[in-house]
């Protein structure tokens, strides 16, 4: 980096962006262990972590960019190094001097479609609430028990609309009050944070929590786990507190309480994908395999990396809007993975995950060996 006179100079950068946690690192090599790149290709975590414990001057360098913030080294550090955030430090430094290899270019346009429109994928806002165009779904108001935030991708994604319609589905046969933002929803900022642009990811949680308030949001509803984490745990940074639910966690809640009534079992034979940010991130595991087990009389069989050692699918940490050559794709492995236990459907509640999942399922040419399908989808398929 040209404009970065020297090593201590980087280091205050580092340190300053979040990455102090690095100099805890005594090298053990678990990170490396345990990170989903080295099923693919060689990918150390800890030569990143040394670097910049010293001084790192190859910010050009495509690795920066590699991590999906999937949560596996942190949660098996000894050091409590916290790689993500301090990963994250790395990625501001980069944003802050427009240092994009080939693998995150994408990340400015990104940026800029994030500004203009509110969402990652230069879409008009004028069109977000489009996705729910003949249910009936009212704006909400204070009056409501939740507030349905579908999020960027169920907004605007062919594939990933089904899921939001799927929820309204299911929100109106328990007799849910609910309403959404329509056009005024925003981008939760958790992704575009995660690539090292925190003042845009300030500014959209600063619109996002001033509208919430204006409405008087209480609870928030989501269908996507980044939005969970975000405004669950980050958006605590600005002295607020939501209630804020996954559908995962809801849809246990109704059928528990015997608001939500199926008619029939679900057909065929399923298995359940962990999202990172629903459960290394956020701890619910329980939620959804109860969910599943309800709808079908048997609990979900369990693929090998299961639970707090589910595979990331290669979506977080900003991955959703950068290319990966074929071959070192986590999902295919996913896949691979979720074919051997037999399933007939591989279930989930992530957009990301849903994404790289039909891109795999493509790509592999599975066709109608297994189905890749949202929580939301199997639910409305027995209610």
């Amino acid at each position: 980096m040209e404009n970065v006179a020297d090593y201590q100079e980087i280091v205050e950068i580092i340190k300053s962006s979040g990455g102090e946690a690095f100099k805890r690192c005594f090298q053990c090599g678990l990170c490396d262990v345990v990170c989903p790149w080295n099923r693919v290709r060689r990918f150390s975590m800890r030569k990143i972590v040394r670097q910049a414990a010293f001084g790192m001057t190859e910010i050009e360098s495509e690795d920066i960019w590699m991590c999906t913030t999937c949560g596996s080294c942190p949660t098996h550090c000894p050091r409590d190094v916290r790689q993500v955030e301090s990963g994250m430090a790395l990625r501001r430094i980069a944003t802050e001097y427009g240092v994009f290899p080939d693998t995150a270019s994408p990340i400015p346009g990104v940026s800029a479609s994030l500004t203009a429109e509110g969402n990652p994928l230069n879409e008009k806002r004028g069109r977000r609430a489009d996705w729910a165009d003949g249910l009936g779904v009212k704006p909400f108001s204070e009056e409501m028990d939740v507030l349905l935030f579908p999020g960027c991708y169920p907004s605007y994604d062919p594939r990933l609309k089904k899921t939001a319609r799927a929820a309204v589905d299911i929100l109106k046969a328990a007799g849910v009050d609910f309403g959404t933002l329509g056009v005024e929803e925003s981008c939760c900022g958790e992704s575009v944070r995660k690539t090292g642009d925190e003042a845009l990811f300030k500014r959209l949680a600063k619109a996002n929590i001033k509208i919430f308030i204006d409405r008087g949001v209480k609870k928030i509803l989501v269908l996507s786990p980044h939005c969970l984490h975000t405004f669950k745990n980050e958006y605590a940074d600005f002295m607020v507190h939501f209630e804020v639910v996954h559908i995962t966690q809801y849809l246990a809640e109704l059928i528990q309480a015997g608001r939500l009534k199926t008619r029939r079992c679900l057909d065929g034979r399923i298995t359940w994908h962990d999202p990172c940010y629903l459960g290394r991130h956020n701890g619910i595991y329980a939620a959804p395999r109860a969910v599943l087990t309800h709808i079908s009389n048997n609990a979900p069989a369990e693929m090998p990396d299961a639970f707090e050692n589910s595979l990331c699918c290669g979506g977080g940490g900003g991955r959703i809007w950068m290319e990966t050559p074929r071959g070192e794709r986590f999902a295919d492995i996913r896949l691979e993975q979720a074919l051997g236990t037999g399933a007939d459907v591989l279930v989930t509640a992530c957009p990301y995950c849903i994404t790289n999942f039909e891109e795999s399922r493509l790509t592999l040419g599975i066709g109608e060996k297994l189905a890749v399908k949202d929580i939301t989808e199997v639910v409305r398929e027995v209610i």
